[in-house]
C-alpha cells in the first residue's frame, strides 16, 4: 500500500528552478477534498500522509485567493511560527518555529529558520522577503531539519516551491494591483515553447505603494513600497528521462528606511516625544535605502531507470544593502546608524534519489562557498563620537547526507538518516573610534580618529553529525501515526560587532548550538478526503543557546556580546487541518501552543574593575528565573473559511472570511514593557471572481479590517546618551486591494 503510493509519486517527481515567476494558474477554493497533498519535505515527492514531520502546506490556490503578499502572511496560519519583516527593513526576513530562529540580521549571523526556493538555500536574510504569487505551493518544516537541510535548519526549514513552465503552448498573463495608499502592482509572466523539447519564461513586476506614514522632518514616505523584481528562464527537455533549467533573477527593493516609532520621551523636549500616527517618524538619518539580490541556477535531473533519480543543483547568488536606522527617531544624530551589507554565495548539491522494493530514499552532497562583509556607524551625537565598525565573514561549509526509508511491514515503515557537516569560517572584524559626527567611511573626511577597539582576523572549524530516525505506523488508509527523533546544528562564527576592549575573549568566536527534538504526530484524511487533520507534541532541549545582544555600559558606549550563554526546555503541541462541511463549503484551522523555559541565561554586565588598575570587566548572571524565549507567544491559532458559488457559464466566486491569532509575547528574552506586543487578532477576507474559460479574474482582499495596531519589532537603547531609544515597528494597518488577472 505505502509502498505502491510512493512509486506512483517517484514517476511524476520533477525539479524546479529557484525563482519565483512561471506560468500562472487563477485560483480556485484551494486543495479539493479528492486531490492528495503532494510536499517535498524529504526532498522527494511523497504524500503528505506519508511524511514523519509536521508540515504545513499552502498551495499556490489557497495564498492567492487570500491575497497574499509575501511569505511573511505564513505567520498567520502556521502554528507556533514568526515569519516576518526584520525591525528597521523593508525585505529582510527573520524566522522563529516553536522557540528557535534568529532576530539579528548582521552579516556573519546565521538564521536558525533555513529559506530554500526549490532545493536552493538562501544564506542571506536581506532581501528574503519573497513576493508570492505563480508558485507551486509553501511548505513550512516545523522543527530542527539538520539531516536533509543542513546546518541552519535548527528551528525548521520554509521550503518555496515554484512551477515548472507550460512546454505546450505560449502563455501570457498580466495582472494589476490596485489599492489604498496608492497601491500600483503590475506583473507580467510568459512562456513560450522554441520547440517541442524547449521552452523559455520570463516575468518582471513593479510593485509600488505610498508610506502608511511620513518623516516629518523631510516630508519622504515612511512605510512605502519600491520593488522592482524580473527573472528569465529557460527549461530543455531533451529525453523522457532528462530536464535541465537554467534561471537568472534579479530584485531591487528602493523603499525608504523604516526608522520605527519613538514609544517614550527623552526629558522635556518635544522633539523626542511619541507621535500620535505610529507610522510617523521625524528621523534625520537620511531617506537613502537600496536593497539588490541577484542569482542565478542550473538544475540537471536525470531518470536513470525506475529505481535511480540523480540531480544535480548549481547555484550563485549575491546581494548588496546600503541604508540607515535612526534609532532615536529625531533630526539631530542621537543615535543613528548608517550601514552597507555586501554578500555572495556559490552552491553545488547532488542528490541520488532511489527507490526500490521496499526501500525509498535519497543520499546527497553539499558544498557552500559564502561571504558576507558590511560597515556601519553607530553615532552618538551627544558625545560627538561615532564608532565605526566592519568587517567580513567567509564560510566554505560541505557537507553529506542520507535519508533511507524502510518498509518493515505494509503498516510500518522505519526512517533513518544523518548528516555530516564540516564548517570552516574566517572572522574579521575592525572598530575604531572617531571624533565627530559619521566616519570617513560614510561621508565625515573631517572625523578625527581615535581608539581602535578591534583590530582581528581569526578562524574557528566546526563539524557536526545530525541524526534522525522517525517510525512510521499506517492501522489504515485514512490515518498515519509517527515518532521521531531529530538533531539541529547552527554554526558558530564571530560576533562582528565584538568590542575587544571591553570583552577581550570576542576574539575567539562564539560555538554551535543545538537542539535534540522529540515528536509524536499523526496525519488523517478521513471521510474520503473531506477531514484532513494532522497533529503533533513535541519536546526540544535547547543546548548552547547563542544569546545576541548590545547593552549599554557604564563607559557610555555599547557591548556587544554573542555568547553560548543559555539552554532552554521547549514543549507543546500543534493541530491543523481542513474540513469540507460540504462540496462548496471548507473551514481551515491551526492551534499551537508552546511552553518555553531558560533553564540557564547567563546575562553579561559590563563594569568597572573595582582593584587597580582601572579596566572593565564581564560579569555573568544567570537571570533564567527572569528570561524567556523570544518572539514566540504561548498560543497561535487562525481559523478561515472558504465558501465557493459555482454559476456555471458566468464562471465562479469565491469567499474567504480569516482570522489569525497571536498572543503576547517578548522581543527579547529580558522583558521590555514599552516594546513586547499584546496578544492582537487579525481578521482578513477576500472575495474573487473567475471566468468559465479561467482567462480573467477579479478580486478584492480586505487585510487588518478591524485595524488593529500591533508591534513587530523593536530597539531597547535608554538613557540619556542614546536619546532614550525605545523604538517600535509596527506591522500593516488596514487596506483593501483590488486586483484584475487577464489570461492570453
Amino acid at each position: 500500500m505505502r509502498n505502491f503510493k510512493r512509486r506512483m509519486l517517484a514517476l511524476c517527481a520533477i525539479a524546479s528552478a529557484p525563482l519565483a515567476y512561471s506560468t500562472p494558474v487563477f485560483a480556485q477554493s484551494g486543495v479539493s477534498s479528492d486531490e492528495e497533498v503532494v510536499v517535498t519535505a524529504r526532498r522527494r515527492e511523497e504524500s503528505l500522509q506519508d511524511v514523519p514531520l509536521a508540515i504545513s502546506v499552502l498551495s499556490a490556490q489557497q495564498l492567492d485567493q487570500t491575497g497574499a503578499e509575501n511569505i511573511t502572511v505564513l505567520q498567520q496560519t502556521t502554528p507556533n511560527a514568526t515569519i516576518q519583516v526584520a525591525r528597521g527593513s523593508n525585505s529582510t526576513l527573520i524566522g522563529f518555529i516553536r522557540g528557535v530562529g534568529q532576530q539579528d540580521p548582521l552579516w556573519g549571523f546565521e538564521p536558525g529558520v533555513g529559506l530554500y526556493v526549490d532545493d536552493v538555500y538562501i544564506a542571506r536574510p536581506q532581501g528574503a522577503v519573497l513576493d508570492i504569487f505563480d508558485i507551486q505551493r509553501i511548505e513550512v518544516l516545523r522543527g530542527p531539519q539538520g539531516t536533509l537541510y543542513g546546518r541552519n535548519t535548527i528551528g525548521g526549514a520554509i521550503k518555496y516551491v515554484t512551477r515548472r513552465l507550460d512546454i505546450d503552448e505560449p502563455h501570457l498573463t498580466a495582472r494589476l494591483n490596485l489599492g489604498d495608499y496608492n497601491q500600483t502592482d503590475i506583473i507580467l509572466t510568459g512562456s513560450l515553447p522554441l520547440a517541442d523539447t524547449l521552452v523559455v519564461g520570463g516575468a518582471a513586476a513593479l510593485y509600488a505603494r505610498d508610506g502608511y506614514g511620513t518623516n516629518l522632518n523631510t516630508g519622504a514616505e515612511h512605510y512605502n513600497k519600491e520593488v522592482q523584481a524580473f527573472r528569465v528562464s529557460a527549461e530543455w527537455t531533451p529525453t523522457d528521462d532528462l530536464f535541465f533549467r537554467l534561471s537568472a533573477d534579479s530584485v531591487d527593493d528602493t523603499s525608504n528606511p523604516k526608522h520605527g516609532y519613538r514609544m517614550q520621551g527623552n526629558g522635556a523636549d518635544p522633539v523626542f516625544a511619541p507621535l500620535p500616527n505610529i507610522y510617523d517618524t521625524r528621523a534625520g538619518s537620511g531617506d537613502f535605502n537600496n536593497v539588490e539580490t541577484d542569482g542565478a541556477s542550473l538544475l540537471g535531473q536525470w531518470d536513470a531507470n525506475e529505481v535511480w533519480t540523480f540531480k544535480s543543483i548549481t547555484a550563485y547568488r549575491t546581494g548588496e544593502t546600503d541604508g540607515t536606522i535612526d534609532f532615536d527617531n529625531t533630526p539631530g544624530p542621537v543615535l543613528d546608524i548608517p550601514a552597507h551589507y555586501r554578500d555572495r554565495q556559490f552552491s553545488q548539491e547532488f542528490q541520488a534519489l532511489f527507490s526500490y522494493d521496499r526501500f525509498q530514499g535519497v543520499a546527497g552532497l553539499y558544498y557552500l562557498d559564502a561571504s558576507a562583509s558590511g560597515a556601519f556607524d553607530t553615532v552618538l551625537g551627544g558625545a560627538a563620537l561615532t564608532i565605526f565598525t566592519r568587517g567580513k565573514v567567509t564560510t566554505e561549509s560541505y557537507a553529506a547526507f542520507f535519508d533511507l526509508s524502510y518498509d518493515l511491514t505494509e503498516q510500518l515503515a522505519l526512517s533513518v538518516g544523518a548528516r555530516w557537516t564540516h564548517d570552516e569560517r574566517t572572522g574579521t572584524v575592525y572598530r575604531q573610534n572617531y571624533t565627530g559626527i559619521r566616519s570617513p567611511f560614510f561621508g565625515n573626511a573631517a572625523a578625527v580618529p581615535g581608539l581602535v577597539r578591534s583590530n582581528y582576523t581569526n578562524s574557528s572549524t566546526f563539524e557536526e553529525v545530525t541524526p534522525r530516525v522517525a517510525l512510521t505506523y499506517e492501522p489504515m488508509d485514512a490515518l498515519t501515526l509517527y515518532a521521531s527523533y531529530g538533531r539541529g546544528y547552527k554554526s558558530g562564527g564571530f560576533d562582528m560587532r565584538g568590542d575587544v576592549v571591553l570583552t577581550p575573549r570576542t576574539v575567539n568566536g562564539y560555538d554551535p548550538e543545538f537542539v535534540d527534538a522529540y515528536e509524536i504526530g499523526f496525519h488523517s484524511n478521513f471521510f474520503d478526503g473531506r477531514a484532513r487533520i494532522s497533529g503533533d507534541v513535541f519536546y526540544s532541549d535547547y543546548k548552547d543557546v547563542q544569546i545576541t545582544r548590545q547593552e549599554p555600559t557604564v563607559t557610555g558606549v555599547v557591548a556587544s556580546f554573542v555568547d553560548n550563554a543559555a539552554s532552554a526546555t521547549i514543549k507543546g503541541a500543534e493541530l491543523e487541518g481542513t474540513v469540507y462541511l460540504t462540496d462548496n463549503f471548507n473551514s481551515v484551522f491551526t492551534v499551537g501552543y508552546v511552553d518555553t523555559k531558560f533553564d540557564e541565561y547567563l546575562s553579561n554586565s559590563v563594569v568597572t574593575n573595582p582593584t587597580p588598575p582601572p579596566a572593565t570587566i564581564v560579569v555573568p548572571v544567570d537571570l533564567s528565573a527572569l528570561a524567556d524565549i523570544q518572539n514566540t507567544p504561548e498560543w497561535t491559532a487562525s481559523l478561515a473559511f472558504n465558501y465557493t458559488i459555482d454559476l456555471g457559464e458566468n464562471g465562479t466566486f469565491v469567499f474567504t472570511p480569516q482570522a489569525s491569532y497571536r498572543g503576547a509575547a517578548r522581543l527579547f528574552e529580558l522583558a521590555t514593557p514599552a516594546l513586547d506586543p499584546d496578544a492582537y487578532t487579525l481578521y482578513n477576507a477576500s472575495l474573487t471572481w473567475t471566468s468559465a474559460n479561467d482567462r480573467f479574474r477579479i478580486g478584492l482582499h480586505g487585510l487588518n479590517l478591524s485595524d488593529e495596531e500591533y508591534v513587530v519589532g523593536g530597539y531597547n537603547f535608554p538613557g540619556a546618551l542614546f536619546g532614550n531609544s525605545i523604538i517600535a515597528f509596527w506591522g500593516p494597518p488596514r487596506t483593501v486591494t483590488g486586483s484584475i488577472e487577464v489570461r492570453f
